[in-house]
């Protein structure tokens, strides 16, 4: 029973071991068959060891690149399978730069790689470069931008990637766009982040905009400090902010920004692209955080390719970012540049001497890559169209492309437009005409958002309330105390600033639309002598020894100055003249009152006075006026115009045209005796009181001294533009010095003038305006302003109010509180030796319209002009007729009466005969001759 119970149970043992045999021969038979296969495809297929060092702790970076280089591999084989050399990737894990130079000592000793796609970061590219070069194996980044490393100084070094300075133009053109001209730089103090600062500061001072602060964080910083430096900014006045940091510290800086109350309505920040490429991989609480920021980031264009991986990855995490586009076309590149090599026994790493000594880090003995130099170079040569756009190496960087302009809102972001090298700002790259030039208009964008949600851009500045107060330079006079004085307290020690120029900025500064506190400096040079020269002061605003913001005072616009600082409107006319002595002239010439009528004026007055004379003369012909002697006639003619000043007109003419004519002429009178009047009292007053010096050559060729005031500009003007010589210049401080310079003469001591600008000399004059005066030309310039740094923004502002101040009834009683009435517009200059005398020119219309008047009026009469003129002529014809007659008889008779008293009968005789012939020409009787002359 037992053992035909035990063979029952032998029959399934047997039976299982059978088939264990048969399965175990099966396997061992494929094995065989797959090895075959394998040994095959090895004799078909060149596989390149190639490795990759990413950091897997940073997803945004890392963790997206390391799924990108699968992905390519995977997708490039795909789409090329027939290609016989193929990469094998060895990934590595780079937490920091030690882990990351540990694994690439790894990878190039144990794995024989022949590239190396890394580092990941700046820091960590120094050591790999150097091994690179040292083993022949490329090393190749998609994402360490910084420009502290360069293909150009490590040839096995390839970026593609575009590195940071290809932002600098984009960044400057939105600035411009938005007419800021300061921006405050915020940067890591890495050598990631100060790579780019002197790039940037660079295109930035091209282009007029201003860096006045600059902020390098530490990443050893803890909140509180990091606070501290916010505040710090908020106290300055520039309210642009240029952010450049990598995502891990934007994270911490934008809460404490927004903590800070820096993310309100005024404020402006944009982001350069190592921050704008990894939002996506940010909390999306710091996000909020950031509403209102622009950002930059490269642009990439559409295509079916890249919409088909999106879609692939639509699922994935992190987010696809730029990098992993660079990452995934880094590798497309490099496996085409692995097939381009070609085939052959050359595909191998060559072992240093030494390699067999253990350890897997030993540097020293390293083999060298013969793969690496070819995949270089034809990877430089490589040319394609690939997710992140198009593929091309410059001298060892991707071809910079367009970026990106986004608007963060909420938890999300914004495109609002695009920049490009060529057609700068724009909406939308595709809609760029071939014909659009260069343009830096933010207008092509789409509206903005801005911190506070403002819709409305920035000015980019702000005085804070709580902040530092506006620093004003004041200088120190010696005189002319109106304009400016500045004296201490003695019981408090305080210095008071008064003055009409601290007047008007007080003015100004109320007049300003937003909160402009202020203080008053009492400048000093670098002895401490407050006495400083003007120029030296305005020097004192410049960036290199900027002690001041604004300089307030009797400062003049000048072109010399504008070349160091801004000014702004001029608040006072002026320019500059020459203040001289008086010299009185007793003596005059006793045909002075010839003097204000010219001989041609004089010639014409007295040929109209005639004619007018002689017209009224025909009109008021008559039987009378025939019987006229000549010599009457014409003291009646003369007569006529002077009796008309002085008589009733009705007792000079009696016709009505004669009344028209005699009008026009009392009208002509009039207004020649009025400008006579006026003339001669001028030449009276200017023989009185005529300056001692007219002119600038006078004083120039005869060699002497002039004056000038302490500190101004005046003396560099008397030198070149003038071209007086130095030695014959002498500088004053005030008044009194000017007084008596001007009264000692050059010859003892003095001067012969002195030259300032108007508004001083004017508070001259007014105590001393009877024995001196200006005079000679008057040199234009653009009166007293005040000055600012080059480029301030506070320029434009301060000017509109300076309009406000100066058309109001303010600057009146500021001119009236320190000169009096009226003393401004005062002109007590005196141009030249001789007044001009009155011309004939002067009065051509009067005299046309006398004479006009005169030809109407004879015109009108009730005979023909022709027929009065005729009348008299004939009526006096017929008088010198009668007058020849009457004295040829007087001649005859007294021939005859000599001739009767002679006894000759004859002559008796021939007498009468001529007496009897004489009578029978007609002669007259002796009566008749006598009733004639008698008539």
């Amino acid at each position: 029973m037992e053992m035909k119970g035990m063979s029952k149970l032998r029959a399934p043992f047997w039976l299982i071991w059978g088939l264990l045999i048969w399965v175990g021969l099966s396997c061992a038979a494929k094995i065989d068959g797959e090895e075959e296969v394998m040994n095959e495809n090895r004799t078909a297929v060149n596989f390149i060891h190639v490795g990759a060092v990413v950091d897997k702790l940073t997803p945004s970076i890392g963790g997206a690149a390391e799924k990108c280089i699968q992905m390519a591999l995977t997708d490039f084989y795909a789409a090329h399978p027939h290609y016989r050399n193929r990469l094998i990737m060895q990934i590595r894990d780079s937490q920091d730069v030690v882990a990351a130079t540990s694994a690439v000592v790894d990878l190039v000793k144990n794995q024989k790689v022949h590239a190396i796609i890394g580092p990941e970061s700046s820091s960590e590219a120094t050591f790999m470069i150097k091994l690179g070069e040292k083993v022949r194996v490329p090393i190749i980044s998609f994402s360490a931008t910084s420009l502290s490393i360069s293909p150009s100084h490590s040839p096995f070094f390839v970026r593609t990637a575009q590195n940071d300075s290809s932002q600098v133009k984009a960044i400057t053109a939105i600035v411009q766009g938005f007419g800021w001209h300061e921006l405050v730089l915020i940067y890591e103090d890495t050598e990631y982040g100060k790579g780019l600062i002197p790039f940037l500061t660079d295109e930035l001072q091209q282009s007029n905009i201003r860096v006045p602060y600059k902020y390098a964080i530490a990443t050893s910083m803890d909140a509180y400090q990091i606070s501290e430096q916010l505040n710090m900014m908020k106290n300055r006045q520039t309210r642009v902010f240029l952010v450049h940091v990598t995502s891990p510290f934007g994270s911490v800086l934008f809460p404490l920004v927004d903590k800070a109350g820096m993310m309100s309505e005024g404020y402006a920040w944009i982001l350069t692209n190592s921050l704008s490429n990894c939002l996506d991989a940010m909390d999306p609480l710091v996000i909020k955080s950031m509403e209102g920021v622009l950002g930059i980031r490269p642009y990439f264009p559409a295509s079916e390719a890249l919409e088909s991986f999106k879609r692939r990855w639509k699922w994935s995490t992190p987010e696809l970012n730029i990098y992993g586009l660079w990452a995934y076309d880094t590798i497309w590149a490099l496996a085409t540049a692995a097939e381009r090599i070609g085939e052959g026994n050359n595909l191998r790493f060559l072992r240093g001497q030494g390699s067999d000594v253990e350890g897997k880090t030993d540097i020293a003995n390293l083999g060298v890559s013969e793969v690496g130099p070819k995949l270089l170079k034809e990877m430089l040569n490589i040319k394609f169209q690939g997710l992140s756009g198009n593929f091309h190496l410059v001298n060892g960087h991707l071809q910079p492309s367009a970026f990106e302009i986004f608007n963060l809102i909420g938890r999300g972001e914004r495109l609002i437009g695009c920049w490009s090298p060529e057609k700068g700002i724009c909406r939308n790259i595709s809609d760029t005409k071939p014909t659009e030039k260069y343009s830096t208009s933010v207008s092509k964008l789409k509206k903005i958002i801005w911190p506070g949600d403002s819709i409305t851009a920035p000015k980019g500045w702000a005085v804070p309330a709580n902040g530092e107060k506006i620093r004003i330079g004041v200088p120190k006079k010696q005189g002319f105390n109106e304009f400016l004085d500045v004296t201490r307290n003695p019981l408090t020690g305080e210095l008071n600033f008064s003055g009409f120029c601290i007047d008007v900025f007080r003015a100004v500064a109320d007049a300003l639309p937003f909160p402009f506190p202020y203080e008053f400096e009492l400048s000093r040079d670098e002895a401490g002598d407050s006495s400083v020269i003007y120029d030296d002061l305005l020097h004192q605003l410049n960036e290199n020894e900027k002690k001041f913001d604004v300089v307030v005072g009797d400062i003049t616009i000048v072109a010399s100055r504008a070349n160091y600082v801004d000014f702004s409107l001029p608040f006072t006319d002026s320019g500059v003249t020459m203040l001289v002595p008086v010299k009185r002239n007793l003596h005059r010439s006793m045909w002075v009152f010839l003097k204000p009528l010219s001989l041609g004026l004089w010639l014409t007055t007295i040929a109209v006075s005639i004619a007018t004379g002689a017209v009224l003369l025909i009109l008021e012909h008559n039987g009378r006026s025939e019987s006229l002697h000549p010599l009457n006639l014409l003291c009646l003619i003369l007569w006529f115009p002077v009796s008309s000043m002085v008589l009733p007109e009705r007792q000079i003419v009696t016709n009505t045209r004669s009344r028209f004519v005699l009008v026009v002429w009392l009208f002509l009178a009039f207004v020649l005796m009025q400008s006579y009047t006026a003339s001669l009292s001028s030449i009276l007053m200017s023989d009185q009181l005529q300056p001692k010096y007219f002119s600038v050559s006078e004083l120039i060729s005869k060699g002497y001294y002039v004056g000038y005031q302490k500190g101004s500009f005046l003396k560099s003007m008397l030198i070149e533009q003038l071209k007086f010589n130095e030695s014959k210049l002498k500088s004053y401080a005030n008044v009194e010095e000017y007084r008596k310079a001007l009264s000692k003469g050059s010859q003892n001591g003095g001067v012969a003038a002195i030259f300032d600008e108007i508004p001083y000399l004017q508070v001259f004059l007014t105590k001393y305006g009877s024995d001196f005066t200006m005079a000679g030309p008057k040199y234009r310039t653009d009166g007293f302003g005040f000055a600012f740094p080059l480029n301030s923004r506070l320029v434009p502002y301060v000017s509109r109010a300076i309009l406000n101040v100066t058309e109001s009834e303010k600057m009146v009683a500021i001119q009236t509180k320190y000169f009096g009435a009226g003393n401004q517009n005062e002109d007590s200059s005196i141009s030249s030796p001789n007044s001009p005398c009155l011309e004939a020119s002067s009065f051509g219309g009067l005299f046309i319209i006398t004479g006009i008047s005169l030809l109407l009026a004879l015109i009108g009469s009730k005979t023909f002009i022709w027929q009065k003129p005729a009348s008299v002529a004939k009526t006096y014809y017929r008088k010198y007729v009668s007058f020849q007659q009457h004295l040829h008889s007087d001649v005859k008779d007294k021939v005859m009466d000599d001739r009767l008293k002679l006894p000759n009968t004859n002559t008796l005789e021939t007498v009468s005969a001529g007496a009897d012939h004489g009578c029978h020409d007609g002669c007259s009787s002796p009566a008749k001759h006598v009733t004639e002359s008698t008539s």
